[in-house]
C-alpha cells in the first residue's frame, strides 16, 4: 500500500487585527493512499486552491455558532475550494481519474468525508484552464451570476457600481452587466487595477478609491443620476456613499464586506435611511444556497468564456510554500485578478 509524504498548510493561532504570513505554517505528514475497506469518503490529489475573502473570518475563533463557516481547526490544515482529481472513491458518484471542484484540504492529498463530498462537483468540460474551476467556473463565478442575476434582476441601460471590482467576483458581474448593456463603473484600490477594469474587463468607467478623499463626491461625478444596481463587496464607508447615491427602486446585493474583516469592532453605517427614501433594497446571500442553479449558470458562461465574450485574470503563486503569502496577500489587496495556489498541474 502507497504512502506518500502530505505537505500541509495550517494555522498556527487564531487572529485578531490584519494576519500575518507567519500565523500559517507548511508541514509534512504521512498518507497511505488507499481508503479502508467500505469507506464512503473520496481520496483527491489536490491540484489548485482558492483564495477567497471569506477566508479571513474562518482564521477567527468565531463566536456565532450560527455563522455559514466554521472557523478553521489550528494545527490541522486549513479547508476552501479547490480544483482536485480522485485517486480513489466509495462515493459511487466519483471513480479514479475524474476531476471535481469544491471543499478541500490544503494539503497536497485529501480524504474528503462523505458528506463533504455531497458538495463536490464533477468536472466535465476540460476545454478551458482547470484552474478557471477555482474562480470564474467554481464558487466565485457562481456568486457573481446569484447576486447579479438572481437579486439584482438586472435591465439593459441601468446603471451598475461594483466595489473591489478587480477581484475573482467583481470582475465578472463587472462584464455580465456590460453583456446585459448596462452602464458599469468599478472602484479598486490600485492604478494598474482601475486600468485592467477599464481595458481589460471593458467597464465604462473606474477609479481608485484610495485616491478618493470623498467617495459620495466621486459617486456623483461618476453617477450624476444615481445607481440602479450596487454590487457591494467592501462594506464600511463605500457603503455608507452608495446609500446616498440611490436611484429610485435600487438594488444592493450583498456579497462580502472585506474592509470589515481584520477590524475588531465593524464600522458603523449611517445612511440607512436613503433604503427608505429610494424604495431600495438590501439582500445579502450565501452562494452555496444557489448551487442547484450551477448548470443554468455552466450555460450562459461557458459559451460566453469560449466566445472571447468574457475574460478572466488569474494571480498564480506557485506551490503550497507560496499559500501563507498568496492568502494574507488577499486582504491587502496585493493579488490582480483571481488568487489562486497551484499545488500541482497533473
Amino acid at each position: 500500500m502507497a504512502e506518500v509524504s502530505n505537505k500541509q498548510l495550517l494555522l498556527r493561532d487564531y487572529v485578531s487585527g490584519f494576519p500575518k504570513e507567519s500565523d500559517l505554517y507548511v508541514t509534512s505528514s504521512t498518507l497511505k493512499l488507499k481508503l479502508p475497506q467500505g469507506s464512503e469518503e473520496v481520496l483527491v490529489k489536490n491540484l489548485y486552491l482558492s483564495c477567497d475573502p471569506y477566508m479571513r473570518n474562518r482564521m477567527k475563533k468565531l463566536l456565532n455558532p450560527a455563522s455559514y463557516a466554521d472557523s478553521f481547526n489550528l494545527h490541522s490544515p486549513i479547508s476552501g475550494y479547490g480544483v482536485a482529481k480522485v485517486i480513489e472513491s466509495g462515493d459511487p458518484k466519483f471513480k479514479e481519474g475524474d476531476l471535481v471542484w469544491g471543499i478541500t484540504g490544503w494539503e497536497q492529498y485529501s480524504i474528503i468525508n462523505a458528506t463533504q463530498a455531497q458538495t463536490l462537483f464533477k468536472i466535465h468540460d476540460t476545454d478551458v484552464p482547470l484552474s478557471y474551476y477555482t474562480g470564474i467556473l467554481g464558487m466565485p463565478g457562481m456568486t457573481a451570476y446569484v447576486g447579479f442575476y438572481e437579486l439584482c434582476s438586472p435591465k439593459k441601460g441601468e446603471y451598475v457600481f461594483i466595489s473591489a471590482a478587480s477581484g475573482a467576483v467583481g470582475q465578472l458581474v463587472g462584464q455580465f452587466a456590460k453583456l446585459l448593456g448596462c452602464y458599469v463603473v468599478g472602484s479598486a484600490g490600485s492604478k494598474e487595477k482601475v486600468d485592467l477594469l477599464k481595458t481589460k474587463f471593458g467597464f465604462d468607467e473606474a477609479f481608485n478609491y484610495k485616491e478618493e478623499p470623498d467617495l459620495d463626491a466621486a459617486l456623483k461625478r461618476y453617477f450624476p443620476e444615481g445607481i440602479d444596481i450596487y454590487f457591494e463587496n467592501v462594506g464600511g464607508k463605500m457603503l455608507d456613499a452608495v446609500l446616498l447615491n440611490l436611484r429610485l427602486h435600487a438594488r444592493i446585493a450583498g456579497c462580502g464586506m472585506i474592509s470589515q474583516y481584520n477590524l475588531e469592532r465593524p464600522e458603523g453605517v449611517h445612511n440607512l435611511m436613503h433604503l427608505i427614501l429610494k424604495q431600495a433594497r438590501l439582500e445579502g446571500f450565501v452562494v452555496t444556497s444557489y448551487y442547484h442553479l450551477y448548470p443554468k449558470f455552466l450555460e450562459l458562461v461557458l459559451p460566453s468564456i469560449k466566445q472571447g465574450k468574457i475574460v478572466y485574470v488569474e494571480d498564480v503563486a506557485e506551490g503550497l510554500e507560496s499559500g501563507p503569502a498568496a492568502l494574507v496577500g488577499l486582504f491587502a489587496g496585493r493579488n490582480v485578478g483571481k488568487q489562486l495556489v497551484v499545488v500541482s498541474r497533473e
